[in-house]
């Protein structure tokens, strides 16, 4: 009981004090800055927020509703205990899920403890003993699957093989499950993620990440996943824009491509700084019980956008099993390629990138532009493009199915992969380069490639939607202009023309279609050899949206098709660009140093590829995050000069 009355104390003080950071919206002046301890206070009575109304939406009279986030919550509250026993019976008699049953069991497991009874752990045990989850195809799946089996095999230490499903005993788990999870962290601090920078994936890893952290008894292990959680969050915070992951992404879905705010990392964003609104999330939830309390400076670096900046960061792709390429390289005996981000982060918007191909399969967002609101939710903020492109090189280079069978396996889970009006691809066929808000895509798609189109993703709550003359494509999104010259021009079609998602394929994948999904459109160009200019502005740098239009159709800009596809663009502040399909783009005649691109590179992180360190900064504040030998080294400037 004492647990409800601290939570609603914390509650009613969240409800009358302001827990996030000001608007920096236009010509709206940012609120002043949180103290730290401010910063901390308002993160617990968010926190407190969280679990309440978690716990409101828990139906104590329906024994057939309710999945384990809530079971271990009410565990954990000591509330509903009878529905949470029954639940819990129902939840592990045929077990289901794999990874994704394994980690919200054992947030059971632990959150739940002082609740649980000896006839729950029976249950428990048996379920452990019994079932034979998978251990899954993907970095965050192997991640959930390593750290779960961790937790649970420390509860239960000296069990033999037979009493689990994998016939290992608890300590051979324990090894085999710290040993993936330290490789891992050692992998991704020094060459990136794979699976990197996903608004949905990021619950995966901050889950796992925070069951660590709040229950793994093993002290490297905890402090390292300690400091993973920080970069994790830190490689969030660097490119959030109002509680929006922008730029580039390794893998998003269709609902999250047009409505950023639906993705889990708009849920986080509210728990861990005070952006947007309340959402349910499971990863916010694990973070809530877990006891974790994020550093104030990631709140300060995730909410400063008084000045923009230019983040850059080195990534990788996902392992790749055949058809590496010549440019791959070998990391711990692995293949994968090198993924060079790029993002503009401003107060009213965001453009990020990365330089197009194949790097993720199937779900690849190679770049965004989200704009700022206040409120997302219900919004869809934001403008990209795409070659729709499908394969059985892509689905062979990924995975180990065979050639003729994997388009068919990857579209029986991914229903829109092989549809020609998807919004999410990578493509072979595909190079994009940026500079500060200005960015260039160039195509080349041999004949005989099933798709040889562009599509791009005009939304329904863009204002000022011009088709000019001169060929540009001119619209307004909040407080940022956009200008979009396609090389060959096309046709407006609606979003998801196929009827595909509307119709309910993929059931979760286009679930509430309806409400996100309808009254955009797709601007579709279709040409062996193509290309196109987006150039963003701030509003306030202009006296009208005309001034804008007007700005942009005088600037100096070249473009051909053949024999390949090559822009000479002169930006708004005067900057030279030039790009050829195949070649490297230039900078005011300078060649792009692709080779010497950072870990993390920009005002609020840095990090040299292959040190396992990283650096936050922010204001007087450095703190710097060493892997190697674990250590944490936090320096205030008080220099006045």
């Amino acid at each position: 009981m004492r647990n409800l009355v601290t939570l609603r104390c914390l509650t009613c003080a969240f409800a009358l004090m302001v827990t996030g950071v000001g608007s920096v919206h236009g010509s709206t002046p940012p609120a002043a800055p949180l103290s730290d301890g401010e910063i901390g206070f308002a993160f617990q009575a968010r926190r407190a927020a969280l679990i309440e109304q978690y716990l409101t939406r828990t139906d104590p009279t329906n024994m057939e509703r309710g999945g384990l986030h809530d079971v271990a919550l009410n565990f954990a509250q000591g509330t509903h205990l009878e529905w949470a026993r029954s639940r819990l019976r129902a939840l592990t008699a045929k077990p289901t899920g794999a990874m994704f049953w394994m980690f919200p069991m054992v947030l059971t497991m632990h959150a739940g403890e002082p609740h649980l009874n000896d006839d729950d752990w029976a249950v428990i045990r048996e379920a452990w003993r019994t079932y034979f989850p998978y251990r899954g195809d993907t970095e965050n799946h192997w991640l959930m699957y390593y750290a779960s089996i961790y937790l649970a095999a420390e509860i239960w230490p000296d069990l033999p093989g037979s009493e689990w499903y994998n016939g290992k005993s608890s300590a051979e788990n324990r090894a085999e499950a710290k040993e993936y999870l330290l490789e891992s962290i050692r992998i991704t601090t020094a060459y990136g993620r794979g699976e990197y920078d996903s608004p949905n994936y990021i619950d995966p890893y901050v889950s796992a990440l925070t069951l660590l952290v709040g229950w793994c008894r093993d002290p490297e292990l905890q402090h390292k996943a300690q400091m993973m959680l920080e970069f994790e969050l830190l490689d969030f915070a660097v490119e959030n824009i109002g509680g929006i992951y922008g730029g580039a992404h390794s893998r998003i879905y269709p609902k999250h491509a047009i409505q950023p705010s639906l993705a889990a990392s708009t849920a986080l964003a509210w728990l861990l700084w005070g952006q947007g609104e309340m959402q349910l999330n499971g990863s916010a939830l694990i973070v809530a019980l877990s006891g974790y309390t994020p550093p104030p400076l990631l709140q300060h670096i995730a909410t400063d956008r008084s000045k923009p900046y230019v983040h850059r960061e080195l990534r990788r792709t996902r392992w790749r099993m055949r058809h590496a390429g010549p440019d791959a390289v070998e990391i711990a005996g692995l293949k994968t390629k090198a993924v060079y981000k790029y993002s503009y982060v401003t107060a009213d918007y965001l453009l990020g990138s990365s330089q197009g191909g194949l790097l993720q399969p199937i779900q690849q967002q190679t770049w965004s532009h989200v704009w700022h609101e206040d409120k997302p939710l219900g919004l869809s903020n934001t403008f990209f493009a795409l070659h729709p492109y499908f394969s059985a090189l892509e689905g062979t280079m990924y995975f180990g199915a065979d050639w003729d069978t994997v388009v068919d396996l990857i579209a029986r889970s991914k229903v829109d992969y092989n549809s020609p009006d998807k919004l999410m691809s990578g493509s072979p066929h595909e190079q994009v380069f940026q500079h500060e808000s200005t960015l260039i895509g160039l195509y080349d798609i041999p004949a005989g490639t099933d798709f040889p189109h562009i599509n791009t993703f005009f939304s329904r709550d863009l204002t000022h939607r011009t088709e000019d003359d001169s060929g540009w494509i001119f619209a307004q999104g909040g407080e940022s202009y956009i200008a979009y010259r396609p090389f060959v021009a096309g046709e407006w079609r609606p979003t998801d023309w196929t009827g595909l998602l509307a119709g309910g394929a993929g059931a979760w994948i286009s679930s509430g279609h309806t409400e996100w999904g309808t009254g955009h459109q797709v601007y579709v160009s279709e040409s062996p050899q193509n290309g196109y200019i987006v150039q963003i502005a701030t509003a306030d740098d202009f006296d009208s949206f005309e001034a804008f239009v007007n700005a942009v159709k005088a600037l100096p800009f070249e473009f051909s098709l053949s024999p390949v596809a090559t822009a000479s663009f002169t930006t708004l502040d005067g900057t030279k660009l030039r790009a050829t399909y195949g070649e490297t783009p230039t900078v005011n005649g300078r060649r792009v140093d692709y080779d010497a691109w950072p870990l993390f590179d920009g005002p609020f992180a840095q990090a040299t590829p292959g040190r396992n360190e990283v650096t936050l900064r922010h204001g007087d504040t450095q703190r710097r995050l060493n892997f190697r030998d674990g250590s944490i080294n936090t320096t205030i400037n008080s220099d006045d000069e």
